[in-house]
């Protein structure tokens, strides 16, 4: 009965908090077969919240694998227009997009890693007006995750199929809050508690961040007219929602070109169906011009190269190192919740909403404010107990932003 009671809860949230569903919108859930019993439950809750249309996207790891090993090359090269077609068609008339992340990070780990990347390339191509408005906040989106068995034995390896998944639901419970009584509520008190680390940030305007510790050594410039933001977005109706359930973070965008020294990853990334991990990326001026990787090199640099733009940093995010994703202990091997219990960074593009009229930028005058623009945005872990930020205004004060992991504020 807990059990069913908490995974109401949690789909509730996923359309109270998560999107924020308002009488008369539209939801797009895209979601992996195996999590049709939790997306029951979504679409419920969003009905029952006034949505207009509920449409659900499947997808099968099985059948993604069976393409991989055995579809001709050339359909790597390709992505479904009328897929691109639906997402934009749904945000440009106000529709929100729910996505649940359940990932096998194992998955391709037997695939050619060019056709990988070139999958990633085509749909990032296609896909690059969509992501326009969810990057910018134009629409509502949200990740949620929830337990496949591969995922679930990926984390816990040494328990039975059904332990790990109970472990792991277990543990996405009390990250997601949904163990409090009233979980919309405590959402909308974390909120408020991360918007006073914005507002303290903002007020500050750092030009420059220093992030030091046993491994990572590297100085950012941050734009002018840079903004950082929280947890919580804001649609153009001035509707919040949140597009991570959990987060810890609060974020901001590096200068593309102003960006120099090392920094080394502190958890495995996941990406394309593989895991990368003990990586290191050294920067000049902006861009990558070295790269390490203890597993998962071919698959880092795939990623690096995807296009000019993945060359470059589009986000920076705090996160302390004592917060209820990262005292579980756990390595999720899932970047909605890794990169929560850490500091990161992201390839790729960066979130215009972090400039002050950012979304009135032509993409042409991109590079004039140090945004940077690319068909990816990849999110890797940096954050350790030992990482100290130092924050440098433009008044040449310097502010401890981070002392061992952990807010120094």
């Amino acid at each position: 009965m807990d059990f069913n009671r908490n995974l109401d809860k949690y789909a509730e949230l996923a359309i109270k908090v998560g999107v924020n569903i308002k009488p008369g919108q539209d939801l797009l859930v895209r979601s992996p077969i195996e999590c049709a019993p939790f997306v029951r439950k979504v679409v419920k809750h969003a009905y029952e919240t006034g949505a207009k249309n509920v449409y659900v996207e499947w997808s099968d790891e099985e059948c993604t694998l069976i393409k991989y090993l055995n579809a001709p090359d050339e359909v790597f090269n390709e992505f479904p227009k009328w897929i691109s077609d639906q997402y934009v068609h749904i945000a440009k008339n106000g529709g929100a997009f729910l996505s649940i992340h359940a990932a096998n990070p194992d998955l391709l780990k037997d695939v050619d890693p060019q056709r990988i990347a070139n999958y990633q390339k085509a749909s990032g191509i296609a896909l690059k007006e969509w992501r326009s408005y969810t990057l910018s906040d134009k629409c509502k989106w949200s990740i949620v995750s929830i337990p496949t068995e591969a995922w679930a034995k990926k984390v816990f390896p040494n328990v039975s199929s059904q332990e790990a998944i109970d472990k792991l639901w277990d543990a996405i419970f009390k990250c997601s809050r949904v163990k409090d009584q009233d979980p919309i509520q405590a959402w909308a008190d974390h909120n408020a508690d991360l918007k006073l680390r914005m507002d303290f940030l903002n007020k500050k305007n750092f030009k420059v961040l220093k992030f030091k510790s046993n491994k990572t050594n590297l100085t950012m410039e941050l734009p002018e007219g840079h903004m950082w933001l929280s947890g919580a977005s804001v649609d153009p109706n001035g509707v919040e929602f949140n597009p991570n359930i959990p987060t810890e973070e609060v974020f901001c965008l590096p200068h593309k070109f102003k960006v120099n020294g090392v920094v080394h990853s502190t958890k495995p990334l996941v990406y394309g169906g593989n895991v990368i991990d003990n990586f290191s990326l050294t920067f000049k001026d902006g861009r990558i011009v070295e790269y390490t990787a203890e597993k998962g090199y071919e698959t880092l640099g795939k990623l690096i190269e995807t296009d000019e733009g993945s060359h470059y940093l589009g986000e920076v995010a705090l996160v302390p190192f004592k917060s209820p994703i990262s005292d579980t202990n756990i390595v999720f091997y899932n970047t909605l919740y890794d990169e929560n219990a850490s500091c990161h960074l992201a390839i790729g593009s960066a979130y215009r909403t972090c400039v002050k009229n950012g979304n009135e930028i032509k993409d042409e005058d991109l590079d004039k404010y140090g945004i940077n623009e690319s068909l990816t945005h990849v999110d890797f872990m940096i954050g350790s107990s030992d990482m100290n930020i130092i924050g440098e205004t433009y008044n040449n004060e310097e502010v401890q932003i981070f002392k061992d992991g952990n807010w120094a504020f």
